[in-house]
Protein backbone atom coordinates (compact mmCIF):
# COMPACT_ATOMS: atom_id res chain seq x y z
CA UNK A 1 0.00 0.00 0.00
CA UNK A 2 1.29 3.43 -0.94
CA UNK A 3 1.74 5.98 1.85
CA UNK A 4 0.81 9.64 2.03
CA UNK A 5 1.67 12.44 4.42
CA UNK A 6 -1.17 14.51 5.78
CA UNK A 7 -0.17 17.99 4.70
CA UNK A 8 3.17 19.26 5.94
CA UNK A 9 3.02 17.16 9.09
CA UNK A 10 5.15 14.11 9.70
CA UNK A 11 2.02 11.96 10.00
CA UNK A 12 2.28 9.31 7.30
CA UNK A 13 -0.65 6.99 6.60
CA UNK A 14 -1.77 4.49 3.99
CA UNK A 15 -3.13 6.20 0.87
CA UNK A 16 -6.53 4.70 1.69
CA UNK A 17 -7.63 4.42 5.29
CA UNK A 18 -10.48 2.57 6.96
CA UNK A 19 -13.56 4.31 8.35
CA UNK A 20 -14.70 2.09 11.21
CA UNK A 21 -18.08 3.70 11.99
CA UNK A 22 -20.16 1.32 9.90
CA UNK A 23 -18.85 -1.79 11.59
CA UNK A 24 -21.41 -1.43 14.37
CA UNK A 25 -23.12 1.96 13.99
CA UNK A 26 -25.53 3.82 11.67
CA UNK A 27 -26.14 1.10 9.08
CA UNK A 28 -28.39 -1.96 8.89
CA UNK A 29 -25.70 -4.58 8.63
CA UNK A 30 -23.60 -4.36 11.78
CA UNK A 31 -20.91 -6.92 12.52
CA UNK A 32 -20.33 -8.63 15.81
CA UNK A 33 -17.35 -7.57 17.87
CA UNK A 34 -15.28 -10.55 16.75
CA UNK A 35 -16.26 -10.10 13.10
CA UNK A 36 -15.27 -6.43 13.31
CA UNK A 37 -11.92 -7.25 14.88
CA UNK A 38 -11.26 -9.84 12.18
CA UNK A 39 -12.01 -7.37 9.37
CA UNK A 40 -9.83 -4.64 10.89
CA UNK A 41 -6.94 -7.08 11.18
CA UNK A 42 -7.46 -8.15 7.58
CA UNK A 43 -7.24 -4.49 6.60
CA UNK A 44 -3.88 -4.28 8.40
CA UNK A 45 -2.67 -7.35 6.50
CA UNK A 46 -3.68 -5.66 3.25
CA UNK A 47 -1.58 -2.58 4.10
CA UNK A 48 -4.00 -0.19 5.80
CA UNK A 49 -2.32 1.83 8.56
CA UNK A 50 -4.98 4.51 9.18
CA UNK A 51 -8.13 3.77 11.20
CA UNK A 52 -10.88 6.24 12.07
CA UNK A 53 -13.32 5.99 14.97
CA UNK A 54 -15.13 8.29 17.44
CA UNK A 55 -16.69 8.15 20.88
CA UNK A 56 -20.20 8.61 19.45
CA UNK A 57 -19.90 5.51 17.26
CA UNK A 58 -21.77 2.92 19.26
CA UNK A 59 -21.51 5.02 21.34
CA UNK A 60 -18.18 4.04 22.84
CA UNK A 61 -18.11 0.42 21.58
CA UNK A 62 -16.49 1.28 18.25
CA UNK A 63 -13.42 2.65 20.02
CA UNK A 64 -13.22 -0.51 22.11
CA UNK A 65 -13.36 -2.69 19.00
CA UNK A 66 -10.71 -0.64 17.18
CA UNK A 67 -8.42 -0.66 20.19
CA UNK A 68 -8.64 -4.39 20.70
CA UNK A 69 -8.22 -5.15 17.01
CA UNK A 70 -5.12 -2.99 16.65
CA UNK A 71 -3.44 -3.84 19.95
CA UNK A 72 -1.04 -6.39 18.39
CA UNK A 73 0.14 -3.84 15.78
CA UNK A 74 -0.22 -0.61 17.74
CA UNK A 75 3.18 0.74 16.75
CA UNK A 76 2.43 0.20 13.05
CA UNK A 77 -0.86 2.07 12.75
CA UNK A 78 -2.42 5.52 13.16
CA UNK A 79 -5.62 5.79 15.17
CA UNK A 80 -7.91 8.81 14.85
CA UNK A 81 -10.85 9.53 17.13
CA UNK A 82 -13.10 12.49 17.91
CA UNK A 83 -14.61 14.61 20.67
CA UNK A 84 -17.28 17.26 20.88
CA UNK A 85 -20.68 15.85 21.85
CA UNK A 86 -22.64 15.21 25.02
CA UNK A 87 -23.74 11.58 25.03
CA UNK A 88 -26.72 10.52 27.11
CA UNK A 89 -25.56 7.45 29.08
CA UNK A 90 -29.11 6.04 29.17
CA UNK A 91 -30.10 6.38 25.52
CA UNK A 92 -26.69 6.60 23.87
CA UNK A 93 -27.91 9.60 21.87
CA UNK A 94 -25.69 12.61 21.20
CA UNK A 95 -27.96 15.62 21.32
CA UNK A 96 -25.81 18.62 22.13
CA UNK A 97 -22.26 19.76 21.56
CA UNK A 98 -19.64 20.31 24.21
CA UNK A 99 -16.11 21.37 23.32
CA UNK A 100 -15.28 23.05 26.59
CA UNK A 101 -11.63 22.40 27.45
CA UNK A 102 -12.52 20.37 30.53
CA UNK A 103 -14.86 18.16 28.50
CA UNK A 104 -12.20 17.67 25.82
CA UNK A 105 -9.83 16.48 28.52
CA UNK A 106 -12.45 14.09 29.92
CA UNK A 107 -13.18 12.65 26.50
CA UNK A 108 -9.47 12.24 25.78
CA UNK A 109 -8.91 10.26 28.97
CA UNK A 110 -11.97 8.09 28.33
CA UNK A 111 -10.97 7.44 24.70
CA UNK A 112 -7.43 6.50 25.73
CA UNK A 113 -8.88 3.95 28.12
CA UNK A 114 -11.36 2.49 25.62
CA UNK A 115 -8.75 2.29 22.88
CA UNK A 116 -6.22 0.82 25.28
CA UNK A 117 -3.48 3.16 24.06
CA UNK A 118 -1.13 5.65 25.68
CA UNK A 119 -1.57 8.33 23.04
CA UNK A 120 -4.19 9.28 20.44
CA UNK A 121 -2.49 9.81 17.09
CA UNK A 122 -5.08 12.23 15.66
CA UNK A 123 -7.75 13.91 17.80
CA UNK A 124 -10.52 15.69 15.88
CA UNK A 125 -13.19 18.07 17.05
CA UNK A 126 -16.19 16.23 15.60
CA UNK A 127 -18.21 19.37 14.88
CA UNK A 128 -17.61 23.03 15.65
CA UNK A 129 -19.22 24.15 18.92
CA UNK A 130 -20.43 27.74 18.53
CA UNK A 131 -20.55 28.15 22.32
CA UNK A 132 -16.80 27.64 22.71
CA UNK A 133 -14.23 29.82 20.89
CA UNK A 134 -12.21 27.66 18.53
CA UNK A 135 -9.07 29.18 20.05
CA UNK A 136 -10.02 27.57 23.38
CA UNK A 137 -10.55 24.23 21.65
CA UNK A 138 -7.18 24.42 19.91
CA UNK A 139 -5.55 25.46 23.17
CA UNK A 140 -7.03 22.49 24.99
CA UNK A 141 -5.70 20.04 22.41
CA UNK A 142 -2.36 21.85 22.41
CA UNK A 143 -2.11 21.16 26.15
CA UNK A 144 -2.94 17.49 25.59
CA UNK A 145 -0.22 17.31 22.95
CA UNK A 146 2.25 18.86 25.39
CA UNK A 147 1.28 16.22 27.96
CA UNK A 148 1.87 13.39 25.49
CA UNK A 149 -1.77 12.25 25.38
CA UNK A 150 -2.36 13.37 21.78
CA UNK A 151 0.00 13.64 18.81
CA UNK A 152 -1.99 15.59 16.21
CA UNK A 153 -4.97 17.97 16.10
CA UNK A 154 -7.80 17.87 13.58
CA UNK A 155 -11.20 19.40 12.83
CA UNK A 156 -14.20 17.82 11.13
CA UNK A 157 -16.52 19.84 8.88
CA UNK A 158 -15.29 23.31 9.93
CA UNK A 159 -15.52 26.51 7.92
CA UNK A 160 -12.34 27.87 6.36
CA UNK A 161 -12.09 30.85 8.74
CA UNK A 162 -12.46 28.54 11.73
CA UNK A 163 -9.58 26.49 10.35
CA UNK A 164 -7.32 29.52 10.15
CA UNK A 165 -8.18 30.69 13.67
CA UNK A 166 -7.55 27.26 15.18
CA UNK A 167 -4.36 26.72 13.18
CA UNK A 168 -2.91 29.94 14.58
CA UNK A 169 -3.11 28.46 18.09
CA UNK A 170 -2.23 24.82 17.39
CA UNK A 171 -1.18 23.66 13.91
CA UNK A 172 -3.84 21.42 12.39
CA UNK A 173 -2.63 18.19 10.84
CA UNK A 174 -5.84 17.15 9.10
CA UNK A 175 -9.38 18.16 8.33
CA UNK A 176 -12.02 15.49 7.97
CA UNK A 177 -14.71 16.57 5.53
CA UNK A 178 -17.12 14.80 3.27
CA UNK A 179 -15.66 14.93 -0.23
CA UNK A 180 -16.48 12.77 -3.22
CA UNK A 181 -17.65 13.00 -6.79
CA UNK A 182 -21.15 13.78 -5.54
CA UNK A 183 -20.16 16.03 -2.64
CA UNK A 184 -17.84 18.69 -4.01
CA UNK A 185 -18.19 21.32 -1.29
CA UNK A 186 -14.50 21.51 -0.33
CA UNK A 187 -13.75 22.79 -3.83
CA UNK A 188 -15.92 25.87 -3.40
CA UNK A 189 -16.17 26.56 0.34
CA UNK A 190 -12.49 27.36 0.85
CA UNK A 191 -11.48 24.09 2.52
CA UNK A 192 -9.17 22.86 -0.24
CA UNK A 193 -7.65 26.33 -0.48
CA UNK A 194 -7.06 26.44 3.29
CA UNK A 195 -5.44 23.00 3.25
CA UNK A 196 -3.14 24.03 0.41
CA UNK A 197 -2.25 27.34 2.05
CA UNK A 198 -1.63 26.00 5.56
CA UNK A 199 -0.18 22.60 4.74
CA UNK A 200 -3.09 20.57 6.14
CA UNK A 201 -4.14 17.12 4.98
CA UNK A 202 -7.72 16.34 3.95
CA UNK A 203 -9.25 13.09 5.14
CA UNK A 204 -12.36 12.34 3.09
CA UNK A 205 -15.18 10.56 4.84
CA UNK A 206 -18.01 9.00 2.82
CA UNK A 207 -15.77 8.99 -0.28
CA UNK A 208 -18.18 6.51 -1.87
CA UNK A 209 -21.27 8.56 -1.11
CA UNK A 210 -22.36 6.34 1.78
CA UNK A 211 -22.36 3.42 -0.62
CA UNK A 212 -24.20 5.04 -3.51
CA UNK A 213 -21.12 5.49 -5.71
CA UNK A 214 -20.46 1.76 -5.69
CA UNK A 215 -23.28 1.46 -8.22
CA UNK A 216 -25.04 -1.15 -6.12
CA UNK A 217 -28.12 0.96 -5.31
CA UNK A 218 -31.21 1.81 -7.32
CA UNK A 219 -34.45 3.69 -6.65
CA UNK A 220 -35.82 0.39 -5.35
CA UNK A 221 -33.19 0.01 -2.63
CA UNK A 222 -34.80 -0.22 0.81
CA UNK A 223 -33.20 0.88 4.07
CA UNK A 224 -34.01 -0.56 7.47
CA UNK A 225 -35.09 1.52 10.44
CA UNK A 226 -31.57 1.49 11.92
CA UNK A 227 -29.97 2.76 8.70
CA UNK A 228 -29.44 6.52 8.90
CA UNK A 229 -29.56 6.85 5.10
CA UNK A 230 -33.31 6.22 5.31
CA UNK A 231 -33.78 9.85 6.40
CA UNK A 232 -31.28 11.54 4.09
CA UNK A 233 -32.68 13.63 1.20
CA UNK A 234 -30.17 12.19 -1.26
CA UNK A 235 -31.40 8.65 -0.62
CA UNK A 236 -35.06 9.07 -1.51
CA UNK A 237 -36.12 6.88 -4.46
CA UNK A 238 -36.58 9.99 -6.62
CA UNK A 239 -33.12 11.36 -5.84
CA UNK A 240 -31.41 8.01 -6.34
CA UNK A 241 -33.07 7.59 -9.71
CA UNK A 242 -31.97 11.04 -10.87
CA UNK A 243 -28.43 10.52 -9.54
CA UNK A 244 -27.94 7.41 -11.67
CA UNK A 245 -26.36 9.71 -14.24
CA UNK A 246 -23.32 9.92 -11.99
CA UNK A 247 -23.20 6.13 -11.68
CA UNK A 248 -23.34 5.77 -15.45
CA UNK A 249 -20.35 8.09 -15.72
CA UNK A 250 -18.37 6.02 -13.21
CA UNK A 251 -19.32 2.78 -14.96
CA UNK A 252 -18.23 4.15 -18.32
CA UNK A 253 -14.78 5.04 -17.01
CA UNK A 254 -14.59 1.81 -15.01
CA UNK A 255 -15.24 -0.32 -18.07
CA UNK A 256 -12.36 1.35 -19.89
CA UNK A 257 -10.00 0.87 -16.95
CA UNK A 258 -11.16 -2.68 -16.13
CA UNK A 259 -12.12 -1.44 -12.70
CA UNK A 260 -15.29 -0.86 -10.64
CA UNK A 261 -17.25 2.36 -10.10
CA UNK A 262 -16.06 2.47 -6.48
CA UNK A 263 -12.44 2.21 -7.56
CA UNK A 264 -12.87 5.04 -10.04
CA UNK A 265 -14.49 7.22 -7.36
CA UNK A 266 -11.62 6.59 -4.94
CA UNK A 267 -8.91 6.97 -7.59
CA UNK A 268 -10.46 10.29 -8.61
CA UNK A 269 -10.10 11.56 -5.04
CA UNK A 270 -6.49 10.37 -4.81
CA UNK A 271 -5.73 12.19 -8.05
CA UNK A 272 -6.99 15.55 -6.77
CA UNK A 273 -4.16 16.28 -4.30
CA UNK A 274 -1.23 14.28 -2.88
CA UNK A 275 -2.37 15.11 0.67
CA UNK A 276 -5.89 13.73 0.28
CA UNK A 277 -6.67 10.41 2.00
CA UNK A 278 -10.10 8.78 1.64
CA UNK A 279 -11.38 6.54 4.43
CA UNK A 280 -14.10 4.29 2.99
CA UNK A 281 -15.80 1.89 5.36
CA UNK A 282 -17.21 -1.57 4.75
CA UNK A 283 -18.32 -4.72 6.55
CA UNK A 284 -17.20 -7.10 3.80
CA UNK A 285 -13.71 -8.36 2.94
CA UNK A 286 -14.27 -8.41 -0.86
CA UNK A 287 -15.42 -4.79 -0.74
CA UNK A 288 -12.40 -3.89 1.38
CA UNK A 289 -10.08 -5.51 -1.17
CA UNK A 290 -11.91 -3.71 -3.97
CA UNK A 291 -11.57 -0.34 -2.25
CA UNK A 292 -7.87 -0.78 -1.57
CA UNK A 293 -7.30 -1.73 -5.19
CA UNK A 294 -8.05 1.89 -6.10
CA UNK A 295 -4.64 2.90 -4.71
CA UNK A 296 -3.01 1.14 -7.67
CA UNK A 297 -5.38 2.54 -10.27
CA UNK A 298 -3.95 5.37 -12.33
CA UNK A 299 -6.31 7.81 -13.94
CA UNK A 300 -4.72 9.60 -16.88
CA UNK A 301 -5.08 13.30 -17.57
CA UNK A 302 -7.52 12.30 -20.30
CA UNK A 303 -9.56 10.20 -17.85
CA UNK A 304 -9.71 13.07 -15.36
CA UNK A 305 -10.67 15.55 -18.07
CA UNK A 306 -13.48 13.26 -19.22
CA UNK A 307 -14.78 12.89 -15.68
CA UNK A 308 -14.58 16.65 -15.11
CA UNK A 309 -16.40 17.43 -18.33
CA UNK A 310 -19.15 14.86 -17.78
CA UNK A 311 -19.61 15.60 -14.07
CA UNK A 312 -20.04 19.31 -14.84
CA UNK A 313 -23.24 18.44 -16.68
CA UNK A 314 -24.70 16.37 -13.86
CA UNK A 315 -26.69 18.05 -11.11
CA UNK A 316 -26.71 15.96 -7.96
CA UNK A 317 -30.23 15.66 -6.60
CA UNK A 318 -30.87 16.08 -2.87
CA UNK A 319 -28.96 17.57 0.05
CA UNK A 320 -26.38 15.31 1.68
CA UNK A 321 -27.96 15.70 5.14
CA UNK A 322 -31.12 17.00 6.77
CA UNK A 323 -31.26 20.77 7.45
CA UNK A 324 -30.65 20.15 11.16
CA UNK A 325 -27.40 18.30 10.51
CA UNK A 326 -26.25 20.68 7.78
CA UNK A 327 -26.64 23.51 10.29
CA UNK A 328 -23.74 22.02 12.28
CA UNK A 329 -21.29 21.93 9.37
CA UNK A 330 -19.06 24.51 7.76
CA UNK A 331 -19.03 26.87 10.71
Amino acid sequence: MQKRKLGKSNLEVSAIGFGCMGLNFSYDHSLSKQESIKLIRQAVELGVTFFDTAEIYGPFTNEEIVGEALKPVRDQVVIATKFGFVIDPKTGKHTTMDSRPQHIREVCDASLKRLGVEVIDLFYQHRVDLNVPIEDVAGAVKALIAEGKVKHFGLSEPGAQTVRRAHAVQPITALQNEYSLWTRGPETNGILDACEELGIGLVCYSPLGKGYLTGAMTKDTKFGDSDFRKNLPRFTPEAMEKNQALIELLKRIADKKKATPAQIALAWLLAQKPWIVPIPGTTKLPRLEENLGAANLKLTAQDLAEIKRAAAGIKVEGERYTPQVLATTGR
